[in-house]
């Protein structure tokens, strides 16, 4: 197999304005009967911005910036769920994201039901997901109600779920966002050890976090996003010192 590689060139990612708007017939018509008030203006937002960079297989690498910079964005449009506006995405190797957990589920369905379902939206055959289901069922820890529909789970239950199926199957390029928060301390541990032997096994990862302690730990190279740039890419230890520069916090 040839050596996965994730290539950008000049990306750029907006989110269109309408996006944002209200889309009830309630709020139209609430904001139309409002005497002398003014809705503000809401522009595109410009999430990426002439995004260029290269990532090689055996790289560990770090996402760090505030809120909004753009990490979750850049690991959605990698993971090819973000057209972009412009500029070029090329990804080699079997991606999986660890993100938006709960995506893809259908509440009316069981979560037995679910298992198919969300295996296909991750590109496995129904029959790879059959002969998984014992195990995504017991490392859920769900009991009975794996045949309750989805709908009736806690938020909990859906993410544990979720990250039973997500993980059920490694890649050649992981994607973290931040640590999975998916119940009791017993399934944290429990997720920690698989998250290791998926990182392990994976030839690239990209991880966002706020973590400082897991990016060093885990990761080589960090890249510091600010309002959709990168403006810093290097080093990890390097990079969580321009991320503190940068943000005021040395």
């Amino acid at each position: 197999m040839k050596q996965p590689y994730i290539n950008l060139h000049a990306v750029d990612l907006h989110y269109a304005a309408v996006a944002f708007k209200e889309r009830s017939l309630k709020s139209l018509l609430a904001g139309a009967f409002k005497i002398g008030s003014r809705k503000a203006e809401v522009k595109d937002v410009h999430a990426l911005k002439n995004i260029s960079l290269q990532i090689r297989g055996g790289e560990r690498v770090g996402l760090l910036g505030h809120n909004g910079a753009g990490k979750s964005t850049f690991l959605k449009t990698v993971a090819g769920l973000y057209p972009v506006s412009a500029g070029t995405v090329e990804v080699r190797g079997e991606v999986r994201s660890l993100f938006d957990l709960s995506m893809g589920f259908e509440p009316d369905a069981t979560g037995r039901e679910n298992i198919l379902y969300r295996g296909l939206l991750l590109g496995l055959t129904p029959a790879f997901m059959r002969a998984q289901e014992a195990s995504i069922v017991e490392f859920a820890g769900l009991g009975e109600f794996i045949d309750y529909p989805i709908k009736t789970y806690s938020a909990g239950m859906q993410v544990r779920l979720a990250f039973a199926i997500s993980t059920a199957v490694g890649g050649d390029v992981l994607l973290l966002d931040e640590v999975i928060g998916a119940g009791d301390a017993n399934f944290m541990a429990k997720a920690k050890i698989r998250i290791a032997a998926l990182i392990e096994q994976a030839e690239i990862l990209i991880l966002a976090s706020h973590d400082f302690g897991a990016l060093s730990t885990l990761c080589s190279r960090g890249l510091v996003f600010h309002h959709g740039e990168i403006i810093f890419d290097g080093s990890i230890n390097d990079a969580i010192a321009e991320y503190k520069r940068v943000n005021g916090l040395i």
